[in-house]
């Protein structure tokens, strides 16, 4: 036995504590390490640089709208309806996202209030399979603007989305068509359509319903745009400009009416929803 052995019987030398894996987070833009407690009462944005992390659809659900909320039933839609497989089934890819995520696909919706305002909010998840748009997203998005119709109140749509589902192939781009006659529908019935496009909103989502709002507000720092700047530069053989397709540089163009940080987004949305939401009778 040697000399270090016996010291360490003798002292009283306590169990090694166990650090959990999640005590920190690293934030993607500035590479610092903070701590994730901290990171998540700043609303997932790094203190120190002020990126905007992305955030689920239940905690997007809780930081906008005012206790009490009340999700709305998940729509049923036909599973893999063109028996899709690449490296894998579709079927199996669906299974594994919905494994670990806590609502059935990409698109949540709730109807409550902001500050007071009633208002239906309906949230895309990019961690689930990229926020794709499927026939599941495009159903979901119907009934949460079909609910805000028979309340008579304004909709907010927070999209974040690579485009559409090519897994549902010419399913998923009729979703674009659907989603539009019901912003149309709003328009008509005088209702605010709200559109908070966040980091990424890109594809098929962008070309419908993410530009068909009456206000449309940005994160800062949030990737917007169509097809992506490698495909867009390759194609037009010109350099493109720095921060082209995020938020500030589409705010500067016209594309995009406010910019707003997610601290003073929910008051921001009250506001709107006060001002453009029909009076009432008296």
């Amino acid at each position: 036995m040697s000399w270090l052995t016996r010291v360490r019987e003798r002292l009283p030398f306590g169990t090694k504590r166990e650090t959990p894996d999640n005590l920190w987070i690293k934030c993607p833009h500035c590479q610092d390490m903070i701590f994730t407690k901290e990171y998540e009462e700043n609303l997932n944005v790094c203190p120190k640089c002020a990126h905007h992390g992305r955030i689920g659809a239940d905690t997007r659900l809780d930081q906008l709208l005012d206790d009490g909320f009340t999700l709305l039933p998940a729509p049923e839609v036909p599973q893999d309806p063109l028996r899709f497989k690449d490296t894998k089934r579709y079927r199996d890819r669906l299974k594994a996202a919905r494994a670990s995520n806590a609502h059935p696909d990409a698109f949540t919706a709730a109807s409550g209030t902001i500050e007071g305002k009633p208002a239906v909010v309906g949230v895309q998840d990019f961690s689930f399979m990229g926020g794709s748009m499927g026939m599941a997203v495009g159903d979901a998005f119907i009934a949460a603007a079909q609910r805000a119709l028979d309340d008579k109140c304004g909709f907010i749509c927070v999209t974040a989305a690579g485009g559409a589902r090519m897994q549902e192939g010419i399913l998923s781009l009729m979703q674009m068509p659907r989603a539009t006659v019901m912003t149309r529908r709003l328009r008509e019935a005088h209702l605010p359509y709200i559109v908070v496009l966040t980091d990424p909103t890109t594809g098929g989502v962008t070309a419908s319903y993410a530009m068909l709002g009456d206000v449309h507000v940005a994160e800062p720092g949030a990737l917007i745009g169509f097809a992506g700047q490698r495909v867009i530069q390759e194609t037009i053989r010109e350099q493109l400009p720095e921060g082209f397709q995020r938020a500030e540089y589409l705010h500067k163009h016209g594309m995009v009416d406010m910019v707003v940080p997610r601290h003073d987004l929910r008051e921001t949305l009250a506001t709107l929803l006060d001002y453009l939401s029909p009076a009432k009778a008296a």
